[in-house]
């Protein structure tokens, strides 16, 4: 499952990352390292993993050095095993040197959302329910991290903001009630990907089903609530097309029973702001 990104999305990203590392200069390498001296980096899997982030990870390399060029055997969303090489760059020692730990992090990142997506995306397998993620992104990287979702095999939730209606418990109190905050989403309608809110008991469950939105959001319900509430919104006159979404303390260890349970969607924050980096490393040495 790859998937490419169009740089023009992450580069000034980038820059911005590595004006944050360099300072005012590398001042190791520029002291060490002969200026037109060429070298080869090789990028290893220490650990197994799913790769998602590569593209950025060799654009670091050009922004140092536009003459870098890159052996590209593997691509984002495949399996690695430890001791496999997904990529090798070939450019000047120096900025082989001083990308190294921004490209290093990014990727390391990026592919341990990856990686924790995979295992959730096989949780569930053959129950028809999707993983998906939240707006519990990494400022600044969520298009990046959302990407890795995706060749993890999960599917994004809103991108932002203006996407879709997302009714929670703070705009429900805010406008007054469940029926109050839904009647006064129905003017985003026509710009709005969908129209969704979110219900934490069974007597907000009945009256959002009055008013028919596109998805029903089952918020910190057990596998066993969550099973009768979708019971409930099945049994309703014209529900099918109402999507139902689970969300809140869902972990890799009872993903697979609300999957079960019926739901359309799962939302998973920790497939962003948990996901633990997995082990790549980067061996330069004379080309």
């Amino acid at each position: 499952m790859s998937e490419s990104l169009d740089p023009s999305s992450y580069r000034e990203l980038l820059r911005g990352f590595l004006k944050e590392d360099l300072g005012d200069g590398d001042i190791t390498t520029e002291t060490v390292v002969p200026a037109g001296l060429r070298a080869r980096g090789e990028l290893i899997a220490k650990a197994p993993l799913v790769l998602a982030g590569l593209d950025p990870f060799l654009e670091v390399f050009r922004l140092l050095d536009p003459s870098a060029t890159a052996e590209i055997a593997r691509k984002d969303g495949e399996e690695l095993c430890p001791g496999e090489s997904p990529a090798r760059v070939r450019g000047l020692a120096r900025a082989l040197l001083s990308g190294e730990r921004v490209a290093l992090n990014l990727l390391q990142r990026l592919s341990g959302v990856a990686t924790l997506t995979r295992r959730f995306v096989r949780e569930v397998a053959g129950t028809g329910a999707q993983i998906l993620d939240t707006r519990k992104t990494t400022p600044g990287l969520r298009a990046l991290e959302k990407h890795a979702v995706r060749v993890g095999g999960g599917r994004n939730h809103r991108k932002d903001l203006a996407e879709a209606v997302l009714i929670k418990e703070n705009h429900i109190r805010l406008a007054g009630g469940v029926s109050q905050a839904l009647h006064a989403a129905q003017p985003a309608k026509d710009r709005a990907a969908w129209i969704e809110i979110e219900v934490t008991n069974f007597d907000e469950l009945h009256e959002a089903l009055e008013h028919g939105p596109d998805v029903i959001l089952l918020d910190n319900m057990s596998p066993a609530l969550v099973r009768q509430a979708v019971e409930r919104v099945r049994r309703a006159e014209d529900s099918r097309r109402i999507r139902i979404e689970a969300s809140g303390g869902i972990t890799l260890g009872n993903v697979r029973e609300f999957a079960e349970a019926g739901v359309d969607w799962i939302s998973v924050g920790a497939l962003t702001h948990s996901a633990p980096a997995v082990d790549l490393s980067f061996e330069i040495e004379p080309q």
